[in-house]
């Protein structure tokens, strides 16, 4: 893991946390785009069919607010970015 991906902060943290970022022995995907960009996705023990499937992920920054979900799949070919695909309640 680089210095860069070591000061990004992971999707879920909790905003007080003093160490918001990846932890070591975890595995993590960039999200690129959409209301979580620059973020990082926990995917360690993920199985091959989860890393397969679009990942929902809840977030009241989106496109509908509170209890609405930011979509991302993983890049074809680059399986270390998921693009956003777009919003849903």
């Amino acid at each position: 893991m680089d210095d860069r991906m070591l000061r990004r902060r992971v999707y879920g943290a909790d905003h007080e946390d003093p160490d918001p970022g990846p932890r070591p022995g975890h595995d993590y995907g960039e999200l690129v785009g959409g209301p979580l960009d620059g973020l990082l996705l926990d995917i360690t023990g993920w199985s091959p069919p989860q890393l397969d499937e679009e990942a929902r992920l809840p977030t009241e920054i989106g496109r509908y607010g509170a209890g609405g979900r930011a979509h991302y799949r993983r890049r074809a070919g680059d399986p270390g970015h998921w693009d956003w695909t777009g919003d849903s309640r």
